[in-house]
């Protein structure tokens, strides 16, 4: 037998989830226990219940997973194996002669999901308002452990191993060029990709670079209004991110939970609507589909592992060569450019957004879509 090349295959993959599966959550759902109301019952203490009650029966009673499926199955869809682990990817080529290729990587607690309304922009541009030179081959792969890239064949797997897994996925798929784009987890895999530079890479898009104060003498000297106020964000984000904590010191503790509940997963999965302190754009049949996903896969044990694994991983911080570009969305995490720079010492492109939070792609897909363009124009 050619290992090799059974190792390399390029399999095609459709999402078909056996209808026992759909009539288990339905009854799951139709069984639920509501934890009692907090006081006030609002956001403040975690997830209402009145939330829950409601997305709950939007849930089983509207909501249509066979219709998430043909969405995505109008992509093409595949499997391969890299590094012993089985990855899922959408694979959409453009038309159009000469198109760059982009990956792009997905967030938590998203998926490949959170990217479906940029595909056809990105592949087929003159469609969508924009030029030909604008189109680009675009592969969304599923983090080792999401959706269909399981199950996890081993341990050890952290944002930067992602990324190389990436780089051998984009040269599997022919492709001695190509750019990144990611938010959140994807914004760290990207960031990975511009450190690891390999050639011919274009570059990194990202909506966050996640630098921090070092507590060095005078970095903050010369900050206003606008830099404190990112601070302060992200003093309110280390308010509510108990998740943090959680995923980071105990994942399979929460994980049983989750993989048990599908209203639990739904509550855990309140970065949705919460990140941006209630100014969230994503809709609810969108926090339906990524949250079915997760359910559906049983992947809540193998998501939540990231933070354990990449808290461990005593990697030294480095400062980034690749080309990189940031996005900043009004109502997301607010990068600090005079940290971004210190990091990432070829910060190419900076651009502001007053729209949009941590779920970008979903909320305001068409500025996602037009600051990628800008990024990658001439490269």
């Amino acid at each position: 037998m050619n290992t090799t090349a059974t190792a390399s295959e390029i399999r095609p993959f459709t999402v078909q989830v056996p209808q026992a599966d759909l009539d288990d959550l339905r009854h799951r759902l139709e069984r639920t226990r509501f934890a009692p109301a907090a006081p006030g019952d609002s956001w403040d203490y975690g997830t209402p219940q009145s939330y829950l009650r409601e997305m709950v029966t939007r849930w089983k009673d509207t909501f249509d997973w066979r219709a998430e499926e043909t969405q995505i199955n109008a992509f093409p869809g595949f499997l391969t194996e890299i590094d012993g682990q089985t990855v899922h990817f959408l694979h959409v080529r453009s038309a159009v002669p000469g198109a760059r290729a982009l990956v792009l990587t997905h967030t938590y607690p998203g998926s490949f999901l959170d990217f479906l309304d940029v595909i056809g922009p990105l592949t087929d541009p003159e469609a969508h308002g924009g030029r030909a030179e604008d189109a680009f081959h675009v592969v969304v792969p599923s983090i080792p452990g999401f959706g269909f890239s399981t199950p996890m064949a081993d341990g050890g797997w952290t944002l930067a191993r992602v990324a190389r897994t990436w780089d051998t996925l984009m040269r599997r798929l022919g492709y001695d060029s190509y750019g990144a784009h990611g938010s959140d987890a994807g914004a760290i895999v990207s960031r990975e990709l511009a450190v690891l530079d390999p050639e011919g890479f274009l570059g990194a898009h990202v909506l966050q670079l996640f630098s921090f104060p070092s507590g060095a003498p005078g970095e903050m000297d010369g900050f206003g209004e606008k830099e404190y106020a990112a601070l302060a964000h992200l003093q309110w984000f280390q308010s509510v991110g108990g998740y943090n904590a959680m995923n980071g010191t105990r994942p399979q503790t929460v994980a049983a939970g989750l993989s048990d509940s599908p209203v639990g997963q739904l509550a855990y999965s309140e970065l949705f609507e919460n990140f941006g302190n209630g100014t969230s754009l994503v809709d609810r049949d969108q926090v339906l589909a990524q949250v079915s996903l997760y359910w559906l896969t049983n992947t809540a044990a193998t998501t939540v592992r990231y933070h354990y694994e990449d808290q461990r991983a005593a990697a030294e911080p480095v400062v980034s060569q690749g080309r990189t570009g940031v996005a900043v969305f009004a109502d997301d995490f607010q990068t600090i450019r005079a940290f971004a720079e210190r990091d990432n010492a070829n910060l190419a492109h900076w651009s502001e957004f007053p729209r949009g939070g941590h779920f970008a792609a979903m909320e305001v897909p068409d500025d996602v879509v037009a600051d990628l363009r800008v990024f990658f124009s001439g490269v």
